[in-house]
């Protein structure tokens, strides 16, 4: 009795709603035993929203998948938001340490390229925002680190969390066009760009025709890198670096 009315009296703080699922996993276990554990959730969601996309995330595939009941699953998460972020905290581990050694813009640099490559592996995760927030172990280890190889540069604390953050919504902005794109390729059946280009040639030719693109129409006719994503998203990053290190003068 004493611990139900405990847990209730934690309930009625209100509380509980805000609780997180990292801190109900820090608790002893309650008996029996758990058949599963929160790390193959996370890896059975993954594999779904890996081959079907987020979408296909739901409490009762995700049981199919483990061979267990769906009301089973309530034992270990209370819903699919909590699946998300095991999901989140399980590919941000992919990305778990920034550049050995280097300075700021090195370690910023190589952990751009290697958050890039995570999103892209895992189209799904510039997704879950709109579910929750990435207030998530491996996330919060992620941006720490990332945050310390500012450390003594002479930063406040708030200019050092903008330079991180507008580097990250470089990151996923891009990565996010290159990732739509993949998908209008995949709905139209496209296999490379220039069945792209063919598909939808009639409309860029009436486009074009108008004379009212002049700029457009020039890179459209000279651009030789359209489709060199690396290249281009390089570019992009290292523009983004060197205008901080001016601005800031570090």
């Amino acid at each position: 009795m004493a611990g139900k009315q405990a847990d209730h009296a934690a309930d009625d703080t209100g509380d509980g709603a805000h609780e997180s699922i990292w801190q109900r996993m820090e608790r002893p276990a309650r008996p029996p035993r758990a058949a599963l554990t929160h790390a193959q959730i996370a890896t059975a969601a993954v594999e779904i929203a890996d081959a079907e996309g987020l979408d296909a995330v739901s409490m009762r595939r995700l049981a199919e998948r483990l061979g267990v009941a769906t009301m089973g699953l309530y034992r270990y998460v209370r819903g699919k938001d909590d699946v998300i972020e095991l999901m989140v905290d399980t590919v941000y581990a992919e990305e778990a340490q920034a550049a050995e050694g280097g300075d700021w813009r090195e370690i910023l640099r190589v952990s751009a390229l290697r958050l890039r490559d995570l999103l892209l592996r895992h189209p799904w995760l510039v997704e879950t925002t709109a579910h929750s927030g990435p207030l998530t172990p491996n996330f919060i280890a992620r941006t720490d680190r990332l945050l310390a190889s500012l450390d003594g540069l002479g930063l406040d604390a708030d200019t050092a969390m903008t330079v991180l953050g507008t580097v990250t919504a470089f990151v996923t902005g891009a990565t996010t066009a290159r990732i739509r794109m993949a998908r209008l390729m995949r709905k139209e059946g496209a296999e490379k760009m220039d069945d792209l280009r063919t598909l939808y040639s009639s409309r860029m030719s009436w486009l074009l025709e108008s004379g009212r693109y002049p700029a457009f129409e020039r890179y459209i006719r000279q651009g030789v890198r359209k489709d060199d994503d690396d290249w281009q998203f390089e570019l992009g990053l290292d523009s983004v670096l060197d205008g901080i290190a001016a601005r800031l003068a570090i």
